[in-house]
């Protein structure tokens, strides 16, 4: 496996130590155990540490971050890492990946980071942030990672060449779950070789459903409102 290059003192300061740990982890169990390809052992420094690292001056101190579908901790460790002022959920439904990431937990001795095993579509809780890297197609993802935020609080997607075109195509769905704001960000220029693309979008105060009896069928008679 390569050294860190000069880019990752840059973005992790006196956490290099702890995040060199995490790539040695990724590098020998990670790969091990099929959760990450041995292909990318060569290129886990740009593709994916510095890819995530930089994400994290983007989240507000002290912010609470839901990090779905966690996988080998990619963003979530790699963020737990460069803020220990944020509290970290790693959601992860898979069992071999969720004991990955508390093991990666507890070597690393990162005491603001919760790992549990669930879907992200059954787990509760309002998150001021929720990160997300190659998940779902954004409108799909959107419908689940909104569903973990608090009002006014973000999701952060990451992702490629094709951000633009999937916000145009999310934008009618975005609208229907009230997303109030959203934008592409480019993170790390001048700082990392490759800039990581991401997706913000604000959450809006969720949409009240009508109590039972209280809709309107077409007719102009009462009905039950349907959940959606």
């Amino acid at each position: 496996m390569p050294d860190a290059p000069p880019a990752a003192e840059l973005v992790f300061e006196d956490r290099l130590p702890v995040i060199r740990r995490y790539a040695d982890l990724l590098a020998g169990p990670g790969t091990q155990r099929g959760l990450l390809g041995p292909r990318e052992v060569e290129r886990i420094w740009d593709r994916h540490l510095l890819n995530c690292g930089v994400l994290a001056p983007a989240i507000a101190a002290r912010s609470t971050v839901c990090d779905v579908g966690s996988g080998a901790g990619l963003p979530g460790i790699v963020v737990a890492i460069a803020r220990p002022d944020l509290r970290l959920t790693l959601l992860e439904p898979l069992l071999r990946r969720a004991e990955f990431l508390s093991e990666t937990v507890d070597v690393l001795e990162l005491s603001n980071v919760e790992v549990v095993r669930s879907r992200a579509e059954d787990h509760s809780g309002a998150y001021d942030v929720v990160t997300a890297r190659a998940v779902a197609p954004l409108s799909r993802l959107a419908r689940v990672a909104l569903g973990l935020c608090r009002p006014g609080g973000s999701v952060l997607a990451m992702k490629g060449e094709r951000a633009a075109a999937e916000l145009d195509e999310a934008r009618p769905e975005l609208a229907k779950l009230g997303v109030v704001e959203s934008a592409i960000e480019r993170l790390g220029e001048g700082l990392v070789p490759i800039p990581t693309t991401v997706v913000r979008l604000v959450a809006g105060e969720p949409k009240r459903r009508r109590p039972p009896g209280q809709g309107r069928n077409r007719r102009g008679g009462s009905g039950s409102a349907r959940g959606v």
